[in-house]
């Protein structure tokens, strides 16, 4: 034997890749390469001829050849199988495909109503558009928290009485006492800051919502699983003038022109000065009523100038930065808003009251 016949060899390759572009499944696939590649198959047969050639310059030049052959066919093999396994996923995920469509039935008696979001994630969603609409930007942060975040850096170390004013749900994950369901929302602050001066990026102008816990029994004003938004404005020369005009404004853009804010001395761990915000009674409009009390005005949450301490936990030089913190209840608004006498209707999944709003 003189040499390899390169039209025979071109011509395996045209039948093999034209028989492997032709299988429609994976098994089909399987054979042809197998036949196609077997010690007595086209491309077999042609390799155990390569010792028939005499010179072995034209003997390294055939199995060069070959082995280019084998390539494209293998090359050819595997986009087919790339395609045909595409298909058969395809297939698979149709035949486990569930029809949930739902079908009104037309002799139903009880009529089919389309459901909506509940009052709550309404009500939050408005309120996030509010502080969007006022320059804020909107984040998110985990509901179990450790005890660092949600106590130590908020300016609450272990035995500080302030603590007792949180019924906290701990987790019994590693030391007792250190993993918790968060009892508000500000630990979300915490995670901000440290974020924003590990990026460089302060000033930070956020609001910040979510679900919270507390062992609280549920009464008309009070839930064990509640949902509170915050405001956190961290620049250089804030003063609690901005403060009160945030609130302010938030108010009035939320709650209707009529409504206004006012602020009075209270007491946060995390802030100093620190302040309760009261907002116009709903009810009465600012009339005096027995839900407020006569006094014209609801409580709605708290505020204040955040507490040198809780810029040194994360690191931020609190004489060159100031900023303000406030946060309240998204159930309490929407009771506020909606005018609920009791916020367990809220949690009882009656329809009845769902489908008002």
């Amino acid at each position: 034997m003189t040499g390899l016949d390169h039209e025979a060899l071109s011509a395996i390759v045209t039948e093999l890749t034209a028989a492997i572009s032709t299988v429609d499944d994976l098994a089909g696939l399987d054979e042809v390469v197998a036949r196609a590649t077997a010690k007595d198959g086209p491309l077999g047969s042609l390799k155990r001829s390569l010792g028939g050639i005499a010179d072995l310059e034209s003997r390294k030049s055939a199995g060069r050849a070959i082995n280019d052959a084998l390539a494209q066919v293998t090359a050819a093999a595997d986009a087919r199988r790339v395609t045909l396994a595409a298909a058969a996923r395809t297939e698979q995920l149709e035949a486990d495909r569930l029809d949930l469509t739902e079908v009104v039935i037309e002799d139903v008696r009880v009529p089919v109503v389309r459901g909506h979001e509940h009052l709550v994630s309404q009500t939050r969603a408005s309120l996030e558009e509010v502080f969007v609409a006022m320059g804020f930007t909107v984040t998110e942060g985990p509901e179990v928290e450790t005890d660092w975040y949600n106590f130590e850096a908020l300016n609450l170390p272990p035995g500080h009485p302030a603590r007792d004013m949180y019924d906290t749900m701990y987790l019994e994950i590693g030391e007792p006492e250190t993993v918790l369901m968060r009892t508000h929302t500000s630990p979300m602050q915490i995670h901000l800051l440290e974020a924003a001066v590990e990026a460089d990026a302060l000033p930070v102008h956020a609001a910040m919502a979510g679900r919270c816990y507390r062992l609280d029994t549920p009464d008309a004003r009070h839930l064990p699983v509640f949902h509170q938004i915050e405001g956190l404005v961290i620049d250089r020369g804030i003063t609690f003038a901005d403060l009160a005009g945030v609130i302010e404004t938030f108010t009035s853009a939320y709650f209707g022109p009529d409504i206004h804010s006012r602020l009075r001395p209270a007491y946060f761990p995390f802030t100093e000065p620190s302040a309760e915000f009261e907002i116009t009674c709903t009810i009465c409009r600012g009339d005096g009523c027995r839900t407020c009390s006569r006094t014209g005005w609801i409580e709605l949450g708290g505020c204040g100038m955040v507490d040198p301490a809780v810029f040194e936990a994360v690191g931020i030089d609190p004489t060159e930065w100031s900023g303000f913190a406030f946060g309240f209840g998204i159930d309490r608004c929407a009771q506020m808003r909606h005018q609920i006498p009791d916020m367990r209707l809220l949690i009882e999944n009656d329809l009845r009251f769902n489908r008002q709003f």
